[in-house]
């Protein structure tokens, strides 16, 4: 088979198999164009033909264009799946992958703001249309009560949601669904746009997504984006951040203020809780600075 050929149906496997997000298997492909783009200048004609020197070669390509280590090691696994899987399937007789070790990536404490400007971005502020601003409250106060990622907020559905009972079902990575509890200022920012916002704005159509544009379809993550960067200039937030910064946010918050560590794992979804550890260093750090700030003899 062809070099995109072997790809595709790759791809296809791990969104049959894997039940994959279709954010993960975009940057899948992204990956794997890039790595074909680079066999075919070098004219390899199959996998069969690739060996453990050529994917060095195309990672140090990769290298020479100033690519991060968390990008080489994201595209290194992609690479990975891709040859385990033409291997495993026996499209190809070895795999030239399995012995190449991934580019150790800088620990980078991740980006979160402060309480303070929690608060100052959750200000509700009736600037246009109040149904546009009902949606808009609702989602911050969610995004930040819940910890949810993006995507999971733009493709909650309306039966996610229990008001009564105080909780969000979501549907999380790899399709796998947890319990997320709701705060009372985010239940109640969702009430208000529920009964005065989302009707308004679906213009008559019927679809089962909680969170809808101006056009009256489902918002997409793009539009999220736009959102909070009009909210964050709109209340004099000037520092650049995105919206897993709230979902940063949400676990430092947690973490400060005495939750344990196998619970915001829970809650933020992470099928490893070494994934959530790095919100610890955060906290330490945080608390150094305080120390060396207050201490009078620090």
């Amino acid at each position: 088979m062809g070099l995109q050929k072997d790809v595709h149906q790759f791809v296809h496997f791990i969104k049959v198999e894997k039940g994959l997000s279709p954010n993960t298997l975009e940057s899948y492909g992204r990956d794997l164009k890039q790595y074909v783009h680079y066999l075919q200048q070098e004219n390899v004609e199959a996998f069969s033909d690739v060996t453990h020197h050529t994917i060095q070669s195309f990672l140090y390509e990769l290298k020479l264009q100033d690519k991060s280590a968390a990008t080489l090691a994201r595209i290194l696994t992609s690479v990975r799946s891709l040859h385990g899987f033409l291997y495993r399937e026996q499209f190809t007789s070895s795999d030239p992958s399995s012995l190449i070790e991934s580019p150790k990536k800088e620990k980078r404490l991740p980006d979160f703001l402060s309480a303070d400007e929690v608060e100052l971005l959750l200000q509700h502020q009736t600037i246009g249309s109040v149904p546009l601003e009902l949606r808009n409250t609702a989602m911050l106060e969610l995004l930040y009560a819940s910890g949810l990622r993006v995507t999971e907020l733009t493709s909650l559905e309306l039966d996610h949601v229990h008001l009564a009972m105080g909780f969000l079902r979501v549907i999380g990575k790899g399709n796998k669904e947890r319990i997320v509890p709701l705060g009372s200022q985010a239940s109640k920012a969702l009430t208000a746009y529920l009964e005065s916002g989302r009707q308004q704005l679906l213009k008559k159509q019927r679809h089962a997504y909680l969170f809808v544009n101006h056009y009256g379809r489902p918002l997409t993550r793009q539009g999220f984006w736009k959102i909070l960067k009009q909210r964050a200039k709109q209340v004099n937030i000037n520092k650049s951040f995105s919206p897993h910064t709230l979902r940063h946010s949400f676990a430092t918050h947690l973490l400060e203020n005495g939750a344990d560590l196998r619970s915001v794992q829970e809650m933020l979804g992470h099928a490893d809780i070494s994934t959530t550890q790095i919100y610890t260093h955060v906290t330490k750090t945080r608390m150094k600075d305080v120390y060396l700030k207050h201490h009078p003899r620090a």
